[in-house]
């Protein structure tokens, strides 16, 4: 009797260790596996949709002093930045390349550099 439970538990675990990958979210690396993205260095808060009369990148300061972190907008998804905080800064509404690894709606930056002149 002790068996049949024991091999009903095996064969149990066994599944859920093959399905479970399969309700990962889409974009979750579980070894934090290296990414190149590209979009604007913006906010959480603004995105690209900054304050009017007011130029970009002192916008983005602005929200930045207030609380709310860097951001890489790609399209319409908003990636938080996680990184060196005065290098993003120095891009701040610049066209980037951000080499990093995505956890959740974060990506961790490794690298970030510009893909336009300024």
């Amino acid at each position: 009797m002790k068996l049949a439970r024991f091999s009903t538990l095996v064969v149990l675990l066994t599944l859920a260790l093959i399905v479970a990958p399969s309700f990962a979210k889409p974009g979750a690396t579980p070894g934090g596996d290296k990414t190149v993205y590209t979009g604007v260095v913006g906010d959480t808060m603004c995105g690209t949709k900054h304050m009017q009369d007011t130029k970009e990148a002192d916008c983005i300061h602005m929200c930045i002093e207030h609380g709310f972190d860097y951001a890489l907008v790609v399209g319409d998804k908003i990636y938080t930045l996680k990184g060196d905080k005065n290098q993003i800064d120095k891009l701040s509404g610049r066209k980037v390349k951000v080499t990093g690894s995505l956890a959740g709606n974060a990506i961790a930056v490794e690298s970030i550099e510009p893909l336009e002149s300024k």
